[in-house]
């Protein structure tokens, strides 16, 4: 399929290098499906919003091409950004403004007809289930009740493409399940293709049906969650020693039956067993003839974070630490594409 026969997302050799600084984005290329949830893993730093700032329009490219509903991003700005709804990753909130004034400014931004702005206004408030706070200033609302404002917001000209940016970041459980909910329902009700930034391995795991996992500007893995995982195959065993000092013999036993992998366990050694769950007995058996008594063991299925380390050699929480910080996007320091919103 060719850039313009996807009416969803298609990136080719995208680059964004800032001034004086880090190129963020380093010659990515990717292509998201119409009517897909498509999501886009890395830890802070990796590239994960220059990217999404790219493909809406809030920042130029500096190498490459992307097109966005069938639409280049440089040279079509104004057709892309009709095409399409974003809820980054800060919320475009006014705390003195309801839901519901809130919702008449989109809607009158947005140019929907004077008859069905209240009705389409009305309709998201409800669907987002604010309907109970919808006269109520939004200073006062909750951190999920201000996600959920922030995508109904986003949803009022009913676009073909969604871009979410972190958007479940600081949320409590249940509201990260709430719109999880809501997000699935758009794209399996309504067709709407969904790009979403993530730093969450299981908030990628339940929705992507394909995701790509960037470090350092760069994509190092892509495909489905479960393919991705079964690359990685076989389990691990995570064992905690009761006695801590012997962690040096655990090591020399466990590594018979597999590969030594990092685990974030304290007082912990882990292996990727060989034979896989099968040789679980065989371990336990041995390390009772050594006389090594354990305090705690665990089989670990394959999970995305064991492929983004098989991939790049460290964890998740490992390359948040050693990357640098995010690079911010400040007004008047790189130029607007053509068309963009200055």
């Amino acid at each position: 399929m060719t850039a313009t026969e996807n009416t969803g997302i298609v990136v080719e050799g995208l680059e964004k290098q800032f001034k004086n600084g880090p190129k963020a984005v380093d010659g990515i290329d990717l292509e998201v499906a119409p009517g897909e949830i498509y999501g886009f893993l890395g830890p802070n730093g990796a590239g994960k919003s220059t990217t999404v700032h790219v493909l809406t329009t809030l920042l130029p490219p500096t190498g490459g091409r992307a097109t966005v509903a069938g639409y280049d991003v440089v040279r079509q700005g104004r057709q892309v950004r009709a095409s399409i709804g974003a809820a980054l990753q800060e919320a475009a909130l006014d705390p003195l403004l309801t839901a519901r004034e809130h919702m008449r400014l989109q809607t009158a931004l947005q140019g929907l007809p004077k008859a069905i702005r209240r009705r389409r206004g009305d309709e998201l408030i409800a669907r987002l289930r604010l309907s109970d706070a919808a006269d109520r200033k939004v200073g006062g609302y909750s951190g999920g009740m201000k996600r959920r404002l922030d995508l109904a917001l986003a949803l009022v000209h009913e676009p073909k493409i969604l871009f979410l940016d972190e958007p479940t970041t600081g949320l409590d459980p249940q509201s990260r399940s709430d719109l999880w909910n809501e997000v699935a329902r758009l794209a399996r009700e309504h067709g709407v293709t969904v790009f979403l930034t993530t730093q969450y391995l299981e908030e990628a795991d339940v929705l992507a049906g394909r995701i790509s996992i960037i470090n350092h500007g760069r994509i190092v893995a892509e495909g489905a969650p479960s393919a991705l995982k079964a690359e990685i195959g076989r389990p691990s065993l995570e064992v905690v020693p009761c006695n801590p000092d012997r962690r040096g013999a655990f090591s020399a036993v466990l590594e018979r039956f597999g590969t030594a992998v990092k685990t974030n366990t304290p007082g912990a050694v882990a292996v990727r067993l060989e034979r896989g769950a099968d040789a679980l007995t065989d371990v336990v058996r041995t390390l009772d003839a050594e006389n090594l008594r354990m305090d705690h063991f665990q089989l670990h299925a394959p999970t995305l974070d064991d492929v983004f380390l098989a991939k790049t050699g460290e964890s998740m929480s490992e390359a948040e630490e050693t990357a640098g910080p995010a690079h911010a996007v400040v007004p008047g320091r790189d130029p607007q594409p053509a068309g963009a919103p200055a």
